[in-house]
Protein backbone atom coordinates (compact mmCIF):
# COMPACT_ATOMS: atom_id res chain seq x y z
CA UNK A 1 0.00 0.00 0.00
CA UNK A 2 2.90 2.37 0.78
CA UNK A 3 4.33 1.78 -2.45
CA UNK A 4 1.49 2.02 -4.47
CA UNK A 5 0.55 5.37 -2.72
CA UNK A 6 4.28 6.51 -3.34
CA UNK A 7 3.88 5.15 -6.51
CA UNK A 8 0.99 7.45 -7.30
CA UNK A 9 2.00 10.81 -5.35
CA UNK A 10 5.41 10.73 -7.79
CA UNK A 11 2.82 11.15 -10.50
CA UNK A 12 0.51 13.34 -9.48
CA UNK A 13 -0.03 16.09 -11.60
CA UNK A 14 -3.13 17.72 -10.25
CA UNK A 15 -5.60 17.59 -7.27
CA UNK A 16 -9.31 19.04 -7.74
CA UNK A 17 -9.62 22.27 -5.22
CA UNK A 18 -12.96 21.59 -4.47
CA UNK A 19 -13.73 25.46 -2.86
CA UNK A 20 -17.75 26.29 -3.08
CA UNK A 21 -18.16 24.42 -6.19
CA UNK A 22 -21.23 22.93 -3.89
CA UNK A 23 -22.93 26.59 -4.49
CA UNK A 24 -22.26 27.33 -8.09
CA UNK A 25 -24.80 30.04 -7.94
CA UNK A 26 -22.66 32.10 -5.18
CA UNK A 27 -19.30 32.08 -6.90
CA UNK A 28 -19.40 34.91 -9.09
CA UNK A 29 -20.77 37.36 -6.15
CA UNK A 30 -17.94 35.74 -3.61
CA UNK A 31 -15.17 36.27 -7.04
CA UNK A 32 -16.14 39.75 -6.91
CA UNK A 33 -16.23 39.96 -3.12
CA UNK A 34 -12.99 38.70 -2.48
CA UNK A 35 -11.53 40.41 -5.00
CA UNK A 36 -12.40 44.03 -3.63
CA UNK A 37 -11.32 42.07 -0.59
CA UNK A 38 -7.64 41.18 -1.83
CA UNK A 39 -7.60 44.53 -3.65
CA UNK A 40 -7.68 46.21 0.05
CA UNK A 41 -5.84 43.85 1.44
CA UNK A 42 -3.25 44.58 -1.24
CA UNK A 43 -3.33 48.18 -0.76
CA UNK A 44 -3.98 48.40 3.20
CA UNK A 45 -0.39 46.42 3.56
CA UNK A 46 1.97 48.00 0.95
CA UNK A 47 0.71 51.89 2.27
CA UNK A 48 1.80 50.79 5.71
CA UNK A 49 5.05 49.88 4.53
CA UNK A 50 5.40 52.46 2.46
CA UNK A 51 4.45 55.02 4.93
CA UNK A 52 6.91 53.93 7.64
CA UNK A 53 9.57 53.60 4.86
CA UNK A 54 8.64 57.40 3.10
CA UNK A 55 7.59 59.24 7.26
CA UNK A 56 10.58 59.52 9.46
CA UNK A 57 8.22 59.74 12.04
CA UNK A 58 7.05 56.49 12.15
CA UNK A 59 10.08 54.93 11.96
CA UNK A 60 10.08 53.36 15.65
CA UNK A 61 10.30 49.84 16.85
CA UNK A 62 6.38 49.58 16.82
CA UNK A 63 6.08 50.49 13.47
CA UNK A 64 9.08 48.23 12.42
CA UNK A 65 7.38 45.15 13.72
CA UNK A 66 4.07 46.37 11.43
CA UNK A 67 6.15 46.53 8.71
CA UNK A 68 6.78 42.97 9.15
CA UNK A 69 3.36 41.97 10.00
CA UNK A 70 2.13 43.96 6.67
CA UNK A 71 4.91 42.45 4.60
CA UNK A 72 3.36 38.60 6.47
CA UNK A 73 -0.16 39.55 5.31
CA UNK A 74 0.67 40.33 1.73
CA UNK A 75 2.50 36.87 1.56
CA UNK A 76 -0.31 34.79 2.60
CA UNK A 77 -3.05 36.36 0.64
CA UNK A 78 -0.98 36.16 -2.34
CA UNK A 79 -0.20 32.32 -1.61
CA UNK A 80 -4.02 31.88 -1.26
CA UNK A 81 -6.38 34.21 -2.61
CA UNK A 82 -5.41 34.36 -6.67
CA UNK A 83 -5.66 30.61 -6.81
CA UNK A 84 -8.83 30.89 -4.91
CA UNK A 85 -10.12 34.07 -7.47
CA UNK A 86 -9.23 31.63 -10.57
CA UNK A 87 -11.56 29.00 -9.23
CA UNK A 88 -14.38 30.29 -8.49
CA UNK A 89 -14.74 31.22 -12.19
CA UNK A 90 -12.66 28.08 -13.30
CA UNK A 91 -14.93 24.83 -15.04
CA UNK A 92 -11.90 22.74 -13.86
CA UNK A 93 -11.40 23.37 -10.17
CA UNK A 94 -7.58 21.87 -9.87
CA UNK A 95 -4.40 23.15 -8.30
CA UNK A 96 -0.91 21.89 -9.52
CA UNK A 97 0.35 18.81 -6.93
CA UNK A 98 3.49 21.45 -6.79
CA UNK A 99 1.90 24.64 -6.03
CA UNK A 100 -0.46 22.44 -3.25
CA UNK A 101 2.44 21.29 -1.80
CA UNK A 102 4.08 25.08 -1.96
CA UNK A 103 0.85 26.19 -0.34
CA UNK A 104 1.00 23.73 2.62
CA UNK A 105 4.66 24.25 3.50
CA UNK A 106 4.35 27.99 3.17
CA UNK A 107 0.65 28.31 5.13
CA UNK A 108 1.94 26.62 7.83
CA UNK A 109 5.39 28.61 8.00
CA UNK A 110 3.74 31.82 7.95
CA UNK A 111 0.63 31.16 10.34
CA UNK A 112 3.76 30.10 13.03
CA UNK A 113 5.42 33.71 11.95
CA UNK A 114 2.57 35.60 12.47
CA UNK A 115 2.44 33.91 16.25
CA UNK A 116 5.81 35.16 16.83
CA UNK A 117 5.54 38.80 15.78
CA UNK A 118 2.32 39.19 17.47
CA UNK A 119 4.06 38.50 20.55
CA UNK A 120 7.37 40.44 19.42
CA UNK A 121 4.78 43.36 19.44
CA UNK A 122 3.59 42.51 22.84
CA UNK A 123 6.88 42.45 23.92
CA UNK A 124 7.49 45.99 22.63
CA UNK A 125 4.07 47.83 24.02
CA UNK A 126 5.16 46.05 27.36
CA UNK A 127 8.86 48.03 27.20
CA UNK A 128 7.17 51.24 25.80
CA UNK A 129 4.59 51.40 29.25
CA UNK A 130 6.81 49.45 32.08
CA UNK A 131 10.09 51.27 31.02
CA UNK A 132 9.09 54.46 29.27
CA UNK A 133 12.21 56.07 30.13
CA UNK A 134 14.19 52.49 28.74
CA UNK A 135 12.19 52.11 25.72
CA UNK A 136 14.70 53.52 23.43
CA UNK A 137 17.92 52.09 24.87
CA UNK A 138 16.38 48.37 24.98
CA UNK A 139 14.34 48.67 21.94
CA UNK A 140 16.94 50.25 20.04
CA UNK A 141 17.84 48.69 16.69
CA UNK A 142 19.95 45.75 16.81
CA UNK A 143 17.34 44.65 19.18
CA UNK A 144 14.35 45.26 16.73
CA UNK A 145 16.14 43.24 13.63
CA UNK A 146 17.22 40.47 16.00
CA UNK A 147 14.17 40.13 17.79
CA UNK A 148 12.58 39.81 14.06
CA UNK A 149 15.16 37.83 12.15
CA UNK A 150 14.15 35.49 15.19
CA UNK A 151 10.30 35.63 14.56
CA UNK A 152 10.83 34.69 10.96
CA UNK A 153 13.35 31.97 11.78
CA UNK A 154 11.54 30.38 14.46
CA UNK A 155 8.57 30.10 12.08
CA UNK A 156 11.00 28.28 9.46
CA UNK A 157 12.53 25.92 11.32
CA UNK A 158 9.75 24.88 13.60
CA UNK A 159 6.93 24.12 10.41
CA UNK A 160 8.71 23.94 6.73
CA UNK A 161 11.99 21.89 8.47
CA UNK A 162 10.11 19.10 10.07
CA UNK A 163 7.30 18.98 7.25
CA UNK A 164 9.93 18.56 4.99
CA UNK A 165 11.47 15.72 6.36
CA UNK A 166 7.81 13.85 7.42
CA UNK A 167 5.01 14.56 5.08
CA UNK A 168 4.59 11.10 3.65
CA UNK A 169 3.12 10.83 0.00
CA UNK A 170 -0.26 10.92 -1.16
CA UNK A 171 -3.23 8.56 -1.58
CA UNK A 172 -6.22 9.11 -3.92
CA UNK A 173 -8.96 10.42 -4.03
CA UNK A 174 -6.88 13.34 -4.79
CA UNK A 175 -9.80 15.55 -3.83
CA UNK A 176 -8.84 18.59 -1.41
CA UNK A 177 -12.39 19.71 -0.04
CA UNK A 178 -11.41 23.03 1.01
CA UNK A 179 -10.42 26.67 -0.15
CA UNK A 180 -6.30 25.98 -0.55
CA UNK A 181 -3.76 23.76 0.63
CA UNK A 182 -3.38 23.43 4.20
CA UNK A 183 -1.88 20.89 6.70
CA UNK A 184 -4.54 19.58 8.66
CA UNK A 185 -6.32 19.33 5.87
CA UNK A 186 -3.93 17.73 3.40
CA UNK A 187 -3.08 15.39 6.74
CA UNK A 188 -6.57 13.29 5.25
CA UNK A 189 -4.58 12.05 2.28
CA UNK A 190 -1.76 10.97 3.78
CA UNK A 191 -0.67 7.35 2.98
CA UNK A 192 -0.39 4.82 6.21
CA UNK A 193 -0.70 5.83 9.35
CA UNK A 194 -0.92 9.54 10.15
CA UNK A 195 -0.56 9.26 14.13
CA UNK A 196 3.14 10.99 14.31
CA UNK A 197 2.28 13.66 12.12
CA UNK A 198 -0.66 14.32 14.03
CA UNK A 199 1.55 14.04 17.15
CA UNK A 200 3.80 16.64 15.41
CA UNK A 201 1.10 19.29 14.40
CA UNK A 202 -0.09 19.17 18.28
CA UNK A 203 3.44 19.42 19.36
CA UNK A 204 4.28 21.62 17.09
CA UNK A 205 1.08 23.66 17.53
CA UNK A 206 1.63 24.26 21.33
CA UNK A 207 5.29 25.60 20.60
CA UNK A 208 4.11 27.84 17.67
CA UNK A 209 0.95 29.26 18.97
CA UNK A 210 0.66 28.52 22.65
CA UNK A 211 4.01 29.76 23.80
CA UNK A 212 3.60 33.10 21.65
CA UNK A 213 -0.01 33.38 23.27
CA UNK A 214 1.60 32.77 26.83
CA UNK A 215 4.04 35.92 25.97
CA UNK A 216 1.39 37.82 24.83
CA UNK A 217 -0.82 37.05 28.16
CA UNK A 218 2.11 37.36 30.31
CA UNK A 219 3.18 41.10 28.70
CA UNK A 220 0.19 42.15 29.31
CA UNK A 221 -0.39 41.26 32.58
CA UNK A 222 2.91 43.49 33.35
CA UNK A 223 0.79 45.97 31.63
CA UNK A 224 -2.04 45.97 33.14
CA UNK A 225 -0.65 45.74 36.28
CA UNK A 226 1.77 49.15 35.38
CA UNK A 227 -1.38 51.19 34.10
CA UNK A 228 -3.26 50.13 37.57
CA UNK A 229 -0.41 51.77 39.15
CA UNK A 230 -0.96 54.79 37.18
CA UNK A 231 -2.98 57.67 39.04
CA UNK A 232 -4.63 59.56 36.52
CA UNK A 233 -7.32 58.05 34.42
CA UNK A 234 -5.82 60.52 31.58
CA UNK A 235 -2.54 58.61 31.75
CA UNK A 236 -4.07 55.26 31.94
CA UNK A 237 -5.72 55.71 29.02
CA UNK A 238 -2.96 57.04 27.12
CA UNK A 239 -1.02 54.20 27.77
CA UNK A 240 -3.78 51.77 27.08
CA UNK A 241 -4.35 53.67 23.89
CA UNK A 242 -1.11 51.72 22.49
CA UNK A 243 -2.22 48.58 23.21
CA UNK A 244 -5.46 48.67 21.79
CA UNK A 245 -4.97 48.00 18.22
CA UNK A 246 -2.58 45.01 19.17
CA UNK A 247 -4.95 43.37 20.72
CA UNK A 248 -7.44 43.87 18.41
CA UNK A 249 -5.37 41.94 15.99
CA UNK A 250 -4.47 39.52 18.34
CA UNK A 251 -8.38 38.68 19.34
CA UNK A 252 -9.22 38.18 15.77
CA UNK A 253 -5.99 35.71 14.91
CA UNK A 254 -6.24 33.85 17.90
CA UNK A 255 -10.42 33.92 18.11
CA UNK A 256 -10.11 32.44 14.47
CA UNK A 257 -7.65 29.80 15.65
CA UNK A 258 -9.61 28.60 18.92
CA UNK A 259 -13.01 28.76 16.75
CA UNK A 260 -11.51 26.42 14.12
CA UNK A 261 -9.33 23.84 16.87
CA UNK A 262 -11.24 24.08 19.87
CA UNK A 263 -15.17 23.59 19.10
CA UNK A 264 -16.45 20.63 19.76
CA UNK A 265 -16.45 17.84 16.78
CA UNK A 266 -20.36 17.76 17.13
CA UNK A 267 -20.16 21.47 15.70
CA UNK A 268 -17.42 20.62 12.71
CA UNK A 269 -18.99 20.87 9.02
CA UNK A 270 -16.37 21.13 5.57
CA UNK A 271 -18.41 24.54 4.76
CA UNK A 272 -17.95 25.73 8.12
CA UNK A 273 -13.85 25.25 7.88
CA UNK A 274 -13.93 27.26 4.87
CA UNK A 275 -15.45 29.97 6.46
CA UNK A 276 -13.15 30.11 9.06
CA UNK A 277 -10.48 30.18 6.74
CA UNK A 278 -11.76 32.74 4.64
CA UNK A 279 -10.96 34.76 7.89
CA UNK A 280 -7.66 34.40 8.89
CA UNK A 281 -6.56 34.04 5.23
CA UNK A 282 -8.55 36.91 4.11
CA UNK A 283 -10.42 39.37 5.91
CA UNK A 284 -7.92 39.40 8.51
CA UNK A 285 -5.02 40.33 6.63
CA UNK A 286 -6.98 42.95 4.73
CA UNK A 287 -8.18 44.26 8.30
CA UNK A 288 -4.99 44.82 10.24
CA UNK A 289 -3.44 47.92 8.50
CA UNK A 290 -6.74 49.64 8.94
CA UNK A 291 -7.20 48.57 12.54
CA UNK A 292 -3.45 49.82 13.07
CA UNK A 293 -4.02 52.83 11.10
CA UNK A 294 -7.81 53.84 11.56
CA UNK A 295 -8.23 55.73 14.80
CA UNK A 296 -4.39 56.31 14.96
CA UNK A 297 -2.97 59.68 14.98
CA UNK A 298 0.45 59.23 14.21
CA UNK A 299 -0.75 57.37 11.15
CA UNK A 300 -3.21 59.66 9.83
CA UNK A 301 -0.58 62.44 10.72
CA UNK A 302 2.13 60.40 8.65
CA UNK A 303 -0.48 60.47 5.71
CA UNK A 304 -1.06 63.98 5.63
CA UNK A 305 2.62 64.59 5.61
CA UNK A 306 3.55 62.36 2.57
CA UNK A 307 0.14 63.27 0.44
CA UNK A 308 1.22 67.02 1.13
CA UNK A 309 5.24 66.51 0.27
CA UNK A 310 4.12 64.84 -2.87
CA UNK A 311 1.19 67.40 -3.82
CA UNK A 312 3.65 70.08 -3.38
CA UNK A 313 6.04 67.94 -5.62
CA UNK A 314 3.69 66.17 -8.17
CA UNK A 315 7.44 65.60 -10.39
CA UNK A 316 9.47 64.52 -7.27
CA UNK A 317 10.31 60.71 -7.79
Amino acid sequence: MDKMGEENSSTIGELVLVGFSNHPHAEVPLFFFFSLIYLADLFGNTAVITLVFLDTSLQTPMYFFLCHLAFLNLYFSTLVVPKMLVNFLATRKVISYNFCLAQTYFTLFLEATECFLLAVMALDRYVAICYPLRYRIIMNWSVCLALSIGAWTIGFFASIVPLYFTIPPLCGPYVVDYLFCEFPILLHMFCGDTSLHETLMTLGGAGTVLFPFFLIMLSYLRILLTVMRIHSAAGRKKALSTCTSHLTVVTLYYGTGLVRYLRPKSLYSAEGDKLISLFYAVINPMANPFIYSLRNKEVKGAMGRVMGKYQKNPNKS
